[in-house]
């Protein structure tokens, strides 16, 4: 089968890869449909994040959805011909957070496209792939392969919220709009957020922001005189979810939130410098939101209920053979929300923002 390898920065090969045999618990699964998600992008650019560097060529994705082909022994609740999207969470059930049911924060998981171990774990970007049952979420026969992609992004999203705690009848604030803060919109919007402002700095994906629900979405590179106006209110924001990573973002939110409110950050950045005496005297709870687990199966239902608009926010499809303009593409967000590889085809097809796929 062909797989995307990256072997170093700049260094994609689309490459044959061995086919594995089904297990016990496990099924064989066509993939369809892959996004790019910004890890993916770190290391087709970079090599890697922070301390975490390439050190052997790798298998990148873990935004898949595709179609069951082979079923193992004791699988009972999927068959061949499902059509599924397929959570890359695979914690252990064994160490302490596990136990705890943190499932997320698991000291030995296997996150599909991680070059965190070594040997590095392999990711989904490829034609087959064997996954365990308990990975494989149903989808809907109307939904289409692209939009079931959408369901591990989305979790994420959705890990944030959770994180912030109930949103209905308060005002969110997302700073950062790509694929994350976008669904964030989404997702807080589903749950009866009284007002949901976006800020980023690309026009690009504001108007999707705009387009798909957004009450204001504010580039602050042209306007960052909008701070003044909320700072100067004491009970602008309720939730604040930093989807960007940047640190400007984070000490303008501190800003512009009321007093008592909740900061989610999920956006990575590296280290940022914090006005602690605005933390400290506005008490506001700074919480981490990492991942996710128990969230894939709440953002396939939301999929297959057909609540979000998901389309809008998908820029282009390219086939396997092309999976290198597909990452060029998905690195330039003055034109790109999301990208994803259509493994169905390896020829040149209409993009779904109208331009080809090359």
């Amino acid at each position: 089968m062909k797989a995307v390898v990256i072997h170093a920065a700049k260094d994609l090969r689309v490459e044959s890869s061995a086919c594995e045999s089904v297990s016990a618990g496990q099924v064989r699964v066509k993939i369809e449909a892959g996004g790019i998600c910004g890890s993916d992008l770190h290391y087709y650019h970079d090599g890697g994040f922070g301390t975490v560097r390439l050190r052997e060529p790798m298998i990148l994705g873990h935004e898949v959805s595709g179609t069951i082909a082979e079923v193992g022994d004791g699988v009972a609740d999927l068959a061949v011909g499902d059509r599924i999207a397929i959570s890359p969470s695979r914690p252990c059930h064994s160490c302490d957070y596990c136990h705890r049911n943190l499932f997320n924060h698991c000291l030995n998981m296997r996150f599909y496209g991680s070059a965190m171990p070594m040997p590095h774990i392999q990711g989904a970007f490829r034609e087959e792939l064997i996954a365990d049952a308990s990975q494989c979420h149903v989808i809907s026969p109307d939904v289409p392969a692209e939009l079931a992609a959408f369901a591990e992004p989305l979790s994420v999203a959705l890990h944030a919220l959770n994180r912030a705690g109930d949103i209905a009848g308060k005002r969110v604030l997302i700073t950062g709009c790509g694929p994350i803060g976008a669904l964030a919109m989404l997702a807080a919007r589903s749950r009866g957020a009284a007002l949901v402002f976006v800020t980023d700095v690309i026009d690009h994906v504001l108007d999707i922001a705009r387009a798909t629900g957004a009450d204001q979405a504010i580039n602050v590179a042209k306007h960052g005189d909008w701070v003044d106006e909320f700072r100067a209110d004491q009970t602008s924001f309720d939730v604040m979810i930093e989807a960007s990573g940047n640190e400007q973002a984070l000490r303008t939110g501190l800003d512009v939130l009321r007093r008592r409110s909740v900061l989610v950050q999920v956006g990575l950045g590296g280290d940022a410098s914090l006005p602690l005496n605005l933390l400290v005297a506005k008490e506001i709870d700074l919480r981490g939101a990492f991942r996710f687990h128990p969230e894939f199966a709440e953002a396939v239902a939301l999929i297959n209920a057909g609540t979000l608009q998901l389309k809008p926010l998908l820029s282009a499809r390219f086939p396997l053979d092309r999976a290198e303009q597909a990452f060029e593409m998905a690195g330039d967000r003055t034109r790109a929300m999301k990208v994803q590889i259509d493994f169905t085809t390896p020829h040149q097809h209409e993009a779904t923002d109208g331009t080809t796929g090359r």
